[in-house]
């Protein structure tokens, strides 16, 4: 009996990874024309020098540690890759995050300068923060009909100016930066084990980056492989049937948003206890955080292990923006092309779509001739 050889094409994995290629492609190559048209000669060196990132310095050791310092921004990147995802998969789209996200970020740095509180402890607290606003997102939904997304806009603004205010407590007399927690309390600073010597001794590096990994792979079991996961997805599918499945369909609502806010607010804590950045409190935009973490979801195939790979590639163009030539070219012209990719994400699926539409012809045809053969 003849086995017919089954089209690579056809497999879901190998679609998304041709439809995010071909997205990252195409958000490069307008990125590169939008170059060209604001200075020719330096477009080149550019594009380049975005893609490049941390291969930019020609010294392997400093290569090395700027590689680390990637590292340790893609680990909260991918925790607020993850909450969208989670969300997404639930049938709930959490454009929230950057809100939760604040508010981690507002519990951590309160609780570490403030009741100098060690690290573990803040970590908890940034996951809490989140999850209660994400909770609050889901209660609207559940009880009230609210639409997720209008109340996850809404609660983003009033979490960042409630974050600033608060965060007012503990920032330097000078500026408006929170202040460093490597000399306040150093105890807030999640540790490294080791890890920094792996990255030419870059002090953020810390275990924040295997451990937003093992959360990636955490929320892949839990969506997948248990009888949460299955709940959860079977009330975004149809609230009707979960609820005469027997299911707790707010409940499940709610549990969603705050597991999906839990995450990104985590991510916030793994970004400002590693001391890579400070908090400033007159910031009057959310943190990038969260809406990169959309596209990062979409890139990755709204899947739990690819969106560790996807979530590395935003942040590597992001963080190579800043060896582009500030004389020819603005700061922003990295964001300018990651947005375009980001933009050209949401056509992901549509890509996917269009390919299994044209594979399902082909062997529609394959199979009309075979059997016109076998007839005659």
């Amino acid at each position: 009996m003849n086995k017919e050889k089954k089209n690579i094409l056809s497999n879901g994995a190998v679609q998304t990874l041709l439809a995010s290629l071909f997205c990252i492609v195409l958000g490069l190559v307008v990125g590169y024309v939008v170059l060209l048209a604001i200075n020719p000669a330096g477009a080149g060196r550019a594009i380049t020098a975005i893609l490049q990132n941390f291969l930019y310095f020609p010294r392997p050791e400093v290569a090395l540690e700027y590689f680390g310092s990637t590292l340790a921004k893609t680990a909260p990147l991918l925790m607020c890759t993850l909450s969208v995802l989670f969300a997404y998969k639930v049938g709930l789209f959490n454009i929230g995050a950057s809100g939760q996200y604040s508010v981690g970020a507002g519990f951590a740095l309160y609780f570490g300068i403030h009741y100098n509180a060690p690290w573990w402890v803040c970590l908890i607290l940034a996951m809490l923060g989140g999850a209660a606003l994400g909770a609050i997102a889901g209660a609207l939904k559940a009880y009230l009909n609210v639409n997720e997304v209008i109340a996850c806009i809404m609660l983003n603004w009033i979490s960042l100016y409630a974050v600033n205010t608060v965060l007012t407590a503990v920032k330097e007399s000078g500026t408006t930066y929170t202040l460093p927690l490597r000399t306040n309390n150093p105890n807030a600073l999640i540790p490294h084990l080791g890890l920094q010597h792996l990255f030419a001794d870059n002090r953020y590096v810390t275990i924040a980056i295997p451990l937003a990994v093992i959360f990636a792979i955490l929320v892949w079991v839990v969506l997948d492989k248990t009888k949460l996961g299955y709940e959860l997805k079977a009330t975004g599918l149809s609230i009707n049937a979960a609820k005469y499945a027997g299911m707790r369909e707010k409940k499940n609502i709610i549990l969603t948003m705050a597991i999906s806010g839990a995450l990104a607010g985590l991510g916030a804590g793994f970004l400002y206890l590693c001391g890579i950045e400070q908090w400033s409190c007159a910031q009057t935009a959310v943190p990038n955080m969260g809406f990169n973490g959309i596209a990062a979801a979409f890139l990755g195939g709204i899947h739990p292990i690819g969106v560790i790979f996807s979530s590395f590639f935003i942040q590597h163009i992001t963080s190579g923006g800043a060896y582009v030539d500030k004389m020819v070219y603005c700061s922003q012209i990295s964001d300018l092309i990651a947005a375009l990719i980001i933009y050209f994400c949401g056509f992901v699926l549509f890509f996917k779509h269009v390919m299994r539409s044209r594979i399902q012809k082909s062997e529609d045809k394959k199979k009309n001739v075979a059997a016109k053969k076998g007839g005659e």
